[in-house]
């Protein structure tokens, strides 16, 4: 968040490895591999800012890199926007992103340094698909959808919604907040599990299977996932 007072914050890191087709399913703030890898977090919050300051950038935006197991890091590009998984930062630094991208357009000034992070939020990115099917996007009347009140819930479906042919087949984003990992992966896997949805096949079992699996449980996320492990284990 670049504000037009040359201030320039980097507002935590995201760990958005568990990919399909190329785009991001499960997101989730702080990283595993930052956490795990000594210095790295200042390293990418410096290279970040150093993108924005060059281009004299001001607003929201996500600066993305690739990363090794060693925890070297490569630029991959930069979003100049909010993105989808903006709510998992919004969870561990109290900010309201919204917000704040209006006050900065409107020539506000933000503080010397960005409120610290605290605790994990995940989130899970609930799309109207068939996974067992190459992923095949569905359409239909959404008869009911219920999601457990202890976590957030970004949608515009409610009963008797229509999920039509002629766009993206996501149609929630649900996020959890805890003090530790665990915890937030715990409560976004039940909430999954919990939420009833009626009239079009989605992907929220395989959501689930991969929330609870070892691996993704130790933090031993990478955009090759699912070609690791295989859907028939999930």
């Amino acid at each position: 968040m670049a504000d037009q007072h040359g201030t320039v914050w980097a507002v935590g890191e995201r760990e958005c490895s568990i990919q399909r087709r190329h785009q991001k399913i499960i997101e989730e703030a702080p990283s595993p591999l930052v956490e795990r890898t000594d210095g790295m977090r200042a390293k990418l919050f410096d290279a970040a800012r150093l993108a924005a300051e060059a281009i004299g950038y001001t607003g929201a935006g996500t600066v993305e890199f690739m990363a090794d197991d060693a925890g070297d890091f490569f630029f991959l590009e930069m979003n100049t926007r909010l993105q989808v998984e903006h709510p998992v930062t919004e969870a561990t630094t109290g900010l309201d992103l919204v917000e704040l991208q209006l006050q900065v357009a409107d020539g506000g000034q933000l503080d010397a340094e960005p409120p610290p992070s605290r605790g994990s939020s995940i989130e899970a990115r609930l799309y109207a698909e068939d996974p067992a099917k190459n992923w095949q996007p569905q359409a239909g009347t959404v008869h009911h959808f219920d999601v457990p009140p202890n976590v957030r819930l970004d949608t515009g479906i409610v009963d008797g919604s229509i999920v039509s042919v002629f766009y993206d087949p996501m149609i929630a984003k649900v996020i959890s907040y805890a003090t530790n990992r665990r915890q937030a992966v715990g409560v976004l896997a039940d909430a999954l599990a919990r939420t009833r949805i009626h009239g079009v096949r989605t992907n929220r079992d395989l959501l689930v299977n991969v929330l609870r699996h070892p691996a993704f449980l130790d933090g031993a996320t990478d955009t090759a996932f699912f070609d690791t492990h295989g859907l028939a284990e999930l």
